[in-house]
């Protein structure tokens, strides 16, 4: 059976300006915006070339027995780029304030680009949940194979 990774929940406090900020700002697809029940709103967007959405809820209950992250309280979720530099520039046309693109090397991190897999550059949202964006080799089924699951690369 397969475990895929479809939809990771993002909180934030104002579902237009979020859904204006990832859609416009960063590029991601628009797939859904819609209230489900009275005062229960989920908006979800889509990075480009991804098979995971981030979706923003309002007025949904959690879950019992689970616990909710606050709105500025996601850190680290990793989005790849195979052109990391490219990247930033669109980024940063679309009005998203990016960090400089940087690299671990013998002295912590630096700026600039690094080797293959150590290249970086990180952004927030409005509400404060940040993003990190690292280099690629190239595009994930490239790397994977076309199929589901890890692929042995003998």
């Amino acid at each position: 059976m397969n475990w895929t990774l479809e939809v990771v929940p993002v909180p934030v406090t104002d579902m237009d300006r979020s859904k204006e900020f990832y859609g416009e700002k960063c590029g991601f697809t628009v797939d859904l915006d819609d209230e489900v029940d009275p005062g229960v709103r989920i908006v979800q967007v889509t990075p480009p070339g991804s098979r995971c959405s981030i979706a923003m809820l309002s007025g949904m209950p959690p879950m019992p027995g689970t616990k909710q992250t606050p709105p500025g309280g996601l850190h680290g979720l990793q989005l790849c780029v195979t052109d990391i530099e490219a990247a930033r520039k669109e980024l940063v046309a679309r009005g998203v304030e990016v960090s400089p693109v940087m690299h671990v090397g013998e002295t912590g991190w630096e700026e600039g680009k690094g080797a293959t897999w150590n290249s970086f550059m990180t952004f927030e949202d409005p509400d404060g949940n940040g993003w990190v964006v690292q280099e690629a080799p190239s595009e994930l089924t490239e790397r994977r194979g076309a199929g589901p699951g890890p692929q042995n690369p003998t």
